[in-house]
């Protein structure tokens, strides 16, 4: 190594892109929705897994909320 690239000179410092990092989870998902996502995601050329990060991330910035009607028990 040549003597100007003394790395003990070098000042540490975080990772800018560490909050950008995807973290795994495991989820439960039927069938055919999995499939309904990768159809999408051949279509587009995009891993699916990618598509439904996509998707929910979409969510997020609009605020999108689930509405769900249970069946009312008698």
């Amino acid at each position: 190594m040549k003597p100007e690239y003394d790395l003990a000179k070098l000042k540490s410092r975080k990772n800018p892109y560490v909050s950008k990092l995807k973290r795994p989870v495991t989820m439960r998902l039927s069938e055919d929705v999995v499939a309904y996502f990768k159809g999408m995601a051949d279509e587009a050329g995009v891993p699916y897994q990618s598509l439904i990060n996509l998707y929910l991330r979409d969510c997020l910035a609009t605020s999108r909320k689930v509405k769900i009607d249970w069946p009312q028990s008698r």
